[in-house]
């Protein structure tokens, strides 16, 4: 170190600063400008990216809430097909229960109805049958009452004396 102090030269020394200079000027005209204009692109290609990505990420909560949107949607569609499906299946139903219960009446109504008329009918047979025996009885009890003498003139004096004249 010493040597260089006792070896210094101004001439040499302004020579040195001149090129110095002259190089740094060179440099900055020929190297440093690119190299800061490509670290600037650099910088703004990636902050471009960095907005793109978030822009993305932004339109991709935006679907993702969509999505979530429209799956309600869905769900609550669903949800109301198959209530209307239940209320249809019970409304055939009841409408099929009202159908076999006014089925049903009109089913009694014809027993009952076809019942009443046998029952006339047996009744009105029964009639019939009882009358052909009393009948037959009577014309029974008249034979033998007919047949001897005495009890026909006993039998007609009855009838007389109950029968009243007028």
């Amino acid at each position: 170190m010493e040597k260089l102090i006792n070896e210094f030269s101004v001439g040499l020394f302004f020579w040195q600063l001149v090129l110095f200079i002259g190089l740094v000027l060179l440099l900055r005209k020929v190297a440093w400008k690119p190299i800061l204009n490509a670290v600037e692109k650099r910088e703004e290609g990636i902050q471009g990216a960095l907005d793109a990505a978030e822009k993305a990420k932004l339109e991709m909560q935006n679907l993702q809430a969509d999505n979530e949107k429209l799956l309600k949607e869905a769900r609550a569609e669903r949800e109301a097909m198959l209530k209307e499906a239940r209320d249809i299946k019970n409304k055939m139903i009841e409408d099929a229960k009202e159908d076999a219960r006014e089925e049903a009446g009109k089913l009694i109504a014809q027993a009952q109805a076809s019942i009443e008329t046998e029952k006339k009918a047996a009744i009105a047979e029964l009639k019939s049958q009882v009358a052909n025996l009393s009948i037959d009885i009577a014309e029974k009890v008249v034979r033998e009452e007919l047949s001897n003498k005495d009890k026909q003139i006993k039998l007609v004096e009855s009838m007389l004396g109950e029968a009243t004249l007028n």
